[in-house]
C-alpha cells in the first residue's frame, strides 16, 4: 500500500504517548497501535478528525502518499 501513516512522528512532536492519545480520542490502545505501526487497512474520518484535534495537526501531517517502491526511501533520495 502506498499510504504511510506518520502518527508516530506527530506523537513525538507533540510529546504524547500512545496510552494518553488513545484515552483522549476514545479508541482502544490496540487499534491505535495498529494505526501507528502502519498495519491498518482503513481509518474512519471520525477517528482521523479526533486524532487531528488531539494533536493539533492536519490529516496531511499524519497521512502521506508514497508511490509504490518508494516506501522507506529518504526525502533526499539517498536510499
Amino acid at each position: 500500500m502506498a499510504i504511510v501513516v506518520n502518527l508516530d512522528v506527530m506523537m513525538a512532536k507533540r510529546k504524547i504517548g500512545l496510552s494518553e492519545l488513545a484515552a483522549k480520542i476514545d479508541i482502544t490502545l490496540a487499534n491505535l497501535s495498529i494505526l501507528k505501526n502502519n498495519k491498518a487497512k482503513a481509518i474512519r474520518f471520525t477517528t482521523l478528525e479526533a486524532i487531528c484535534r488531539a494533536l493539533d495537526c492536519q490529516p496531511g501531517d499524519i497521512l502521506e502518499f508514497m508511490p509504490d517502491g518508494h516506501i522507506g526511501e529518504s526525502d533526499d533520495g539517498s536510499n
